[in-house]
């Protein structure tokens, strides 16, 4: 498993969970995600030889704690732009607790966009050429 590259790709999740907050307007959002879902899985295809689904599922998994953590630390700005996901809030099993709803369905949502991940990143390496691991003699000369 390549923990590097989950930890690099997830910086997306990182600037998502931020830009989303006070940026990306709700109604765009899904297309901001579409975009870093396939390169993602352009990258992971390309990375590794392979475990991609496994990549793509644990890099979604990274992404909602990154995602959830924003959300959750600037809650109030996030929901005073995002009136859908207020409302839905209150039709939630906690709606008392509104942040600790987000921290139990952001794992929930993380797995499920990994698994879409990882499925595209199995896809997309059926057509790209995974790059070739660095050899010792290669690296002399």
């Amino acid at each position: 498993m390549n923990w590097k590259l989950i930890l690099q790709l997830s910086l997306f999740g990182v600037a998502m969970g931020l830009a989303t907050v006070f940026f990306i307007p709700q109604h765009v959002e899904w297309l901001f995600w579409l975009i870093i879902f396939v390169v993602c899985a352009y990258i992971i295809a390309h990375a590794c030889l392979s475990g991609r689904f496994w990549h793509g599922l644990l890099l979604g998994i990274a992404n909602s704690v990154w995602i959830t953590a924003a959300h959750i630390v600037f809650f109030t700005h996030y929901l005073a732009t995002h009136a859908q996901e207020a409302a839905m809030m209150k039709t939630m099993p906690l709606p008392d607790s509104p942040r600790l709803t987000m921290a139990l369905f952001g794992p929930i949502i993380g797995v499920l966009s990994g698994i879409v991940i990882g499925l595209l990143a199995l896809l997309t390496g059926l057509l790209v050429k995974p790059s070739e691991p660095l050899r010792e003699f290669d690296a002399i000369g």
